[in-house]
């Protein structure tokens, strides 16, 4: 190889690394597609300060609420694919929405790079405490005895599907209340214009601690060191049932490869998760933490699936739940439920 194809080779090389050593150089937006105040808000802005700390950079949280978070998870798939704009991408917006709505916005199979799946968690059961019923089977006899008239309220998406879930394993009918967010439907929760409701664990737990609400149980299939004398649902009396979320970081697709690799690796589980924080909140949103992942990589989530597939099959299995529970009636008209 001549002298001058080798330095134009090295320049090339240099060139294609670039990106990634100089990245970040300047403030990172991270889009929150729901309000603040919420366990998903809770989440980004709490990895948002421990990144903003790793690299000396701002990471600027940017809530972009709708459509049960369709509004902001579109608008980041549409943003300039420079790794300076990420969102948290959450079970909901990215494996459920789109057997609800016919144009969600967004393809999640086709417009994002997936970075790392940040947490899984459980819901918790949550009541106000003027509801005269402190175990799930008192839940249970209570909206048997009055049909219609318990409230529960979720931004939609998997927390309604939870309670639909219960109520249709449980045999009751309870009212669904629809938020923009779980924030505000913890303040209505919390001031008694809601009965109850299914949440992550961090916007309740400090409200659970100081008596102002009451945990009933947690939907995983084990207890969780949070709450733990709350039992799993399964074990307070109706079997099978189990309802996990997890929350994942995504960054627009056609971010380059090196970017992408960067922040998988500054979001590596040794450098965030595994610290010691003594936080009640960070305690609350990293319940279970999962490997990173890394589609452009290939690397895999538990050893089985890369990203995009876990995506995948993570969809398949909540088209089978909605067409198994609810049929066709509870989609959006334009979207077709196939039962595998």
């Amino acid at each position: 190889m001549s002298m001058p194809r080798v330095v134009a080779f090295a320049l090339l090389a240099s060139a294609s690394l670039a990106p990634a050593q100089q990245f970040p150089s300047k403030p990172i937006r991270f889009i929150v597609p729901y309000t603040p105040g919420g366990g998903t808000d809770l989440v980004a802005r709490t990895l948002g300060q421990k990144l903003t700390d790793a690299w000396n950079q701002q990471v600027i949280i940017e809530n972009r609420p709708g459509a049960q978070g369709n509004v902001g998870t579109a608008a980041a798939s549409k943003a300039p694919a420079d790794g300076y704009t990420i969102v948290l991408g959450y079970v909901g917006a990215l494996c459920i929405n789109p057997f609800l709505y016919p144009n969600a916005g967004f393809d999640p199979n086709r417009d994002f790079a997936p970075i790392t799946l940040a947490t899984q968690q459980p819901y918790l059961i949550v009541v106000h405490p003027s509801v005269p019923a402190k175990s799930i089977k008192e839940l249970i006899a209570l909206a048997k005895t009055n049909p219609g008239k318990l409230s529960f309220g979720s931004s939609g998406s998997l927390p309604q599907l939870a309670g639909e879930l219960m109520k249709y394993m449980a045999g009751i009918d309870m009212v669904h209340v629809p938020y923009k967010g779980a924030g505000p439907a913890l303040i209505d929760l919390i001031g008694g214009q809601l009965d109850l409701t299914f949440t992550t664990p961090a916007g309740p737990l400090p409200f659970i601690r100081s008596g102002r609400l009451r945990v009933l149980a947690v939907t995983s299939s084990t207890r969780t060191d949070i709450v733990p004398d709350a039992p799993t649902v399964v074990e307070a009396g109706i079997p099978g049932f189990e309802v996990t979320g997890w929350y994942g970081v995504l960054a627009p697709a056609g971010t380059p490869k090196e970017v992408v690799a960067r922040l998988n690796a500054e979001w590596d589980a040794r450098k965030i998760y595994h610290k010691k924080h003594g936080d009640e909140v960070w305690s609350a949103i990293q319940i279970t933490t999962a490997a990173s992942i890394c589609a452009v990589l290939d690397l895999h989530i538990h050893g089985q699936l890369p990203a995009s597939g876990f995506v995948k099959q993570e969809q398949i299995d909540f088209e089978i739940f909605l067409a198994n529970r609810f049929g066709q009636h509870y989609v959006s008209p334009g979207v077709t439920l196939n039962s595998r």
